[in-house]
């Protein structure tokens, strides 16, 4: 009988082994969203903040949190959704593969680049070019991957999450009439943390 462990293991290994791309967006997320309840609960168990400060500090946080990650799933799967169906169109890929597509182009049921052609379907009788195209796929989506985590983490959220913040603190003050509190850090806890890569 397997242990927890080992299942987590094999679910990991099925669902990610051929995607590494899915992997690092997988990842990505889990690290927002571990980030985001450190800095929660680091707010809420502070004894030096006020009760007051944290009613308005914590869903604020909490805001910041569905910003981030949902930034960070947006950008970064619609990116390595659309690297790969332009692999799969045959709108990209090495030159063995485009020398094959632009060789038997007649052949093909679909157009080259039409979006319901796959290559993947014209090469399964060609078992050693499909294996060099789905290894420059991934290493394309991978790569499509990485640069929309530095998009999303670095600039995108940010941007978002400072114009959300702003507003909600007028908002606050304005309904409570309080002055604006001061924490010294209300940035995450791992602040050198931006998804997938350590920036």
């Amino acid at each position: 009988m397997h242990n927890p462990f080992q299942r987590i293991l094999t679910w990991v290994s099925d669902s990610f082994s051929k995607h590494p791309d899915k992997m690092l967006i997988f990842t990505g997320a889990i690290g927002w969203a571990i980030s985001s309840a450190a800095q929660i609960g680091a707010i809420l168990f502070n004894p030096k903040i006020s009760n007051e400060q944290k009613s308005f500090l914590v869903p604020q946080e909490a805001a910041d949190a569905i910003v981030n990650i949902g930034a960070f799933l947006l950008i970064t799967k619609s990116v390595s959704k659309l690297v790969g169906k332009m692999f799969k169109t045959g709108k990209i890929g090495t030159k063995s593969v485009k020398a094959f597509l632009e060789k038997n182009k007649d052949t093909f049921d679909k157009k080259v680049g039409h979006i319901d052609f796959s290559v993947d379907e014209v090469l399964k009788d060609n078992p050693e070019l499909l294996a060099k195209y789905n290894t420059t796929k991934n290493f394309g989506t991978t790569l499509a991957t990485v640069g929309a985590s530095v998009l999303a983490t670095n600039i995108v959220t940010p941007l978002t999450r400072n114009v959300m913040a702003s507003g909600v603190q007028k908002n606050y003050i304005a309904q409570n009439k309080v002055e604006k509190p001061e924490v010294q850090n209300s940035q995450p806890v791992f602040k050198g943390y931006s998804g997938v890569l350590r920036i």
